[in-house]
């Protein structure tokens, strides 16, 4: 339980003072303004304004002890670098397929986007946790901000207009947890979405009227960053693979080009697969499994773009917290300990009925051959929306 951590911890910064380091225990009895409120609530202890330096990390993230050695350089060489962010590596990724598929997409993240933002622009979102920030840069942006759910994506896009640098450091690696369960996997999804597409509401005019970057600077935040990554990418394979062309075998006159079909989808997926080539055989699943989560993605961007009921929902990622001490058992499905009706997820199993519709109207009538790849999405939708994947609450 959070006690039963909050004891560990407060345990183990104890046997630590006893040594003579200087390390303070700190915990607020309130949950105002979620994880922002935290930190600014930290900024404010006396001892911190004697720090050039802040170190973030969740709960389940285990740094290297020499983290620190491998990260401040960085910061103490150069004035202009603002935040140094580590990769992560992970603990779990063979706990079951779902675990893998994520391993895949966050490797693509840290690899493409991170690396390529930091070596390219020298700008990229930070991830929330095992980053090293500088405190003045943290001030001169205006500190932690609780108006959305990703206030670590909204420090930084500040930090950037403010002219701060980052460094991406892909040769540290910060162990953390993939989260399991499907429904904490949701939550975590819809945070993170609903939060980017929010904070581009919140803040395109001021990314456009900001005269301390340049014009190219904030053509790519806010076309490429915020756009492109965090709006488009949701919504548009939901839209292809889930709607156009299950839509198409039902209206003849309806013709998808095949570069639409096939072309773009395919260099898409190898650019995946040369990535993970020891994951090549999960790419299927992965496709699937990712078209299922785009429907969650472009619910929670719309909920973000238009600031509807649950932009600012705050669940807690729930982690198991066993994986790395008990050796994996391969799995693909798991029957949770639940009764069946309290994990079903209606939206998706009537989509599941729709896309079965499309697919049988393409099998029966249809001279083409959608219903293979259409049956397969509709499988995977029941299978999501039955709650048969990932693994139990513990």
């Amino acid at each position: 339980s959070d006690r039963v951590g909050q004891d560990l911890v407060e345990l183990e910064c104890k046997i630590w003072a006893k040594k003579g380091k200087n390390v303070k225990y700190e915990v607020r009895n309130n949950r105002e303004g979620y994880k922002a409120g935290a930190l600014k609530e930290g900024m404010l202890h006396a001892y911190v304004q004697q720090c050039d330096f802040l170190a973030v990390f969740d709960a389940d993230f285990q740094p290297e002890p020499d983290f620190l050695v491998r990260t401040i350089p960085y910061l103490a060489r150069n004035p202009q670098i603002a935040l140094v962010q580590a990769r992560w590596e992970f603990v779990n990724p063979n706990e079951c397929l779902m675990t893998r598929i994520q391993k895949m997409t966050l490797d693509y993240h840290f690899k493409v986007e991170q690396e390529a933002g930091s070596s390219t622009f020298a700008f990229f979102g930070f991830n929330g946790t095992a980053g090293v920030w500088r405190i003045s840069a943290i001030k001169e942006a205006g500190g932690w901000d609780d108006r959305t759910t990703v206030e670590d994506m909204d420090l930084a896009v500040r930090a950037g207009l403010k002219g701060w640098k980052f460094v991406y450091v892909g040769d540290v690696k910060v162990k953390s947890e993939l989260p399991s369960n499907l429904k904490a996997y949701r939550r975590q999804q819809h945070r993170w979405t609903c939060g980017a597409a929010n904070l581009f509401r919140k803040m395109g005019a001021e990314i456009l009227l900001t005269k301390e970057v340049s014009l190219w600077w904030k053509l790519y935040l806010l076309y490429s960053f915020f756009l492109v990554r965090k709006v488009v990418a949701h919504v548009v394979p939901f839209v292809l693979y889930c709607v156009v062309i299950p839509f198409s075998v039902l209206i003849p006159e309806i013709k998808i080009p095949a570069w639409g079909v096939v072309y773009i989808p395919t260099a898409i997926t190898v650019l995946y697969a040369v990535r993970n080539p020891s994951s090549i055989h999960f790419i299927p699943f992965w496709i699937l499994f990712e078209n299922v989560m785009s429907f969650h993605r472009t619910k929670a961007t719309f909920i973000g773009l238009l600031e509807l009921g649950s932009v600012n929902e705050w669940v807690v990622t729930e982690k198991l917290g066993s994986a790395s001490n008990t050796k994996p058992v391969p799995q693909i499905l798991e029957r949770p300990r639940c009764r069946f009706w309290d994990r079903w997820t209606v939206s998706e199993l009537l989509f599941a009925v729709f896309l079965f519709v499309c697919a049988t109207y393409n099998l029966v009538y249809g001279s083409d051959f959608y219903f293979i790849y259409i049956y397969l999405q509709a499988i995977t939708f029941i299978i999501v929306g039955t709650g048969f994947c990932g693994t139990s609450n513990s």
